[in-house]
């Protein structure tokens, strides 16, 4: 089911078109990544999403409606921005947020004591947001979005300024809402974040979309260009192979950047003949590879 649903929307503010006819579907339970450079568009979609600014042009479904006040029950928000207020308690200020949200004072006890329990923080239930370090403000920002389990969450540099230990705890959580049915539209500067949580994906530049759709399929339309090449010595001759462009001396073989994929079986042959090779991959694109060619020839 298309839980999320944004049909060639458009905003403009004066002579300024913030975002020039998106389109774009979040399944339930799907983790979509909405990604772009600052100024391309991703706030001002994710605002018109939440019913904070309306568009100009097109239309957004959820569950296939159109927006009314009620959907607030269902949806929940984590700003890049954090906004929960420093000298209120922990428990006060979600609790409030969720009873805002259509939860009982009772339901909505029990989930913050659920949540920070999860998170193994059960003491911070009296305490100050102020009191926290910011990785934990963090961590009760998060909290106060999904509180109230809402079926569409919106997501903002979910991991930004978090420690190893804590972005893999939240990440897990996000699978954990994912698999429960919640559809997540997820926008971070951390491409390796969207590689590992993300099934599909739209690009925006300047406004308008440059790249969309499976991120598998995104990557079979571009060039193999890095080949890793193990090995037990040294290997002579290979920026000397037509098509190899960059030879970088690794501690354990090589990295070798290539301009046609026929230039890595003549890598494998000169390798085997001078030494024992224990790692060969033609590795595809990353998608931080990918984003940067994208906005590089959108700017062309």
């Amino acid at each position: 089911m298309q839980r999320l649903q944004l049909e060639e929307v458009v905003k403009i503010y004066a002579d300024k078109t913030a975002v020039n006819q998106i389109s774009l579907q979040v399944e339930e339970g799907e983790i979509y990544g909405l990604l772009g450079a600052n100024g391309a568009g991703k706030t001002t979609t994710m605002r018109m999403v939440l019913g904070l600014i309306y568009p100009d042009e097109g239309k957004i479904l959820y569950n296939g409606q159109p927006y009314n006040k009620e959907l607030r029950q269902i949806m929940g928000y984590l700003p890049e921005e954090r906004g929960l207020y420093p000298k209120v308690k922990v428990s006060e200020q979600i609790s409030y947020l969720a009873q805002l949200r259509g939860m009982s004072s009772k339901d909505a006890d029990q989930s913050i004591r659920y949540w920070l329990d999860r998170f193994e923080v059960p003491e911070y239930y009296n305490k100050k947001i102020e009191e926290l370090s910011k990785g934990n403000q963090q961590k009760m920002g998060f909290i106060a979005a999904v509180v109230h389990r809402p079926q569409i969450l919106i997501l903002d540099e979910a991991f930004s300024g978090l420690d190893p230990v804590n972005v893999e705890l939240l990440k897990s959580t996000v699978r954990e809402l994912r698999d429960q049915g919640t559809s997540i539209l997820f926008s971070t500067h951390r491409m390796e974040h969207v590689e590992e949580l993300c099934r599909n994906i739209t690009i925006l530049h300047r406004s308008n979309t440059v790249v969309q759709g499976g991120i598998k399929e995104i990557k079979s339309r571009y060039p193999r260009e890095d080949v890793t090449l193990g090995t037990s010595g040294e290997v002579n001759g290979l920026d000397e192979i037509a098509g190899v462009t960059q030879v970088d001396r690794l501690e354990d073989g090589y990295l070798i950047r290539i301009q046609a994929e026929s230039a890595a079986q003549e890598i494998l042959q000169l390798a085997m003949a001078q030494s024992t090779v224990h790692r060969f991959e033609v590795k595809e694109p990353t998608l931080n590879q990918i984003f940067i060619k994208a906005v590089g020839e959108s700017n062309e």
